[in-house]
């Protein structure tokens, strides 16, 4: 599959249903040796109110994604697992 074929598709999490984002809107990290996507960065929605206060993002490991469909991801984070990890910048 190539990344193109990603973009656009919604990522939801399997554990709670939550919608967590969109390809496309996110970046990838990848492994520069095997051209392997590592994880998928996803920026933290910002509304109005918290518009001035620090974004956040997401970064959900390419091991958590548990299926691509045709306009879904699915992918299984526990948040109380480390390796879902928030980022300010």
């Amino acid at each position: 599959m190539r990344l193109g074929e990603l973009v656009g598709k919604e990522i939801v999490n399997i554990n709670n249903g939550a919608r967590l984002g969109v390809v496309g809107e996110s970046d990838v990290t990848i492994d520069l040796e095997t051209g392997s996507i590592c994880s998928i960065i996803l920026p933290r929605k910002t509304n109005f109110i918290n518009m001035w206060i620090d974004k956040q993002q997401m970064v959900i490991p390419w091991d958590a994604v548990r299926k691509i469909g045709e306009e879904v991801i699915i992918v299984e984070m526990d948040q109380c697992n480390p390796a879902y990890r928030k980022y300010s910048y």
